[in-house]
């Protein structure tokens, strides 16, 4: 297989996890790199592009205050989130 070279410039937040990375696994920095290109793209090329959420969402003011609201209303989790999670359930007992 041809090899070809590319570059871009990360954050020095992604090249520290990088870096950890490989350190942790013993890998070649190219290695990494490839595999997590090759993954990302099967997923982009095989999942429906609605469900592909990206890594960082940037909210307005407004949005962000609605998305906290939502969140401290959570409510109980339902059974089937529950099960999930690995928690056992008893459905006589769970009113979700």
């Amino acid at each position: 297989m041809s090899r070809s070279q590319i570059s871009a410039f990360v954050s020095d937040e992604t090249r520290a996890r990088l870096e950890r990375y490989v350190t942790a696994h013993g890998m070649k920095k190219a290695a990494v790199v490839e595999r997590a290109l090759l993954h990302h793209l099967q997923a982009l090329e095989e999942l429906p592009a609605d469900i592909v959420l990206p890594p960082r969402l940037l909210l307005e003011p407004d949005g962000f205050r609605r998305l906290v609201e939502r969140v401290e209303e959570a409510g109980e989790p339902t059974a089937a989130m529950k099960v999930l999670f690995g928690e056992v359930v008893d459905p006589a007992n769970d009113p979700t």
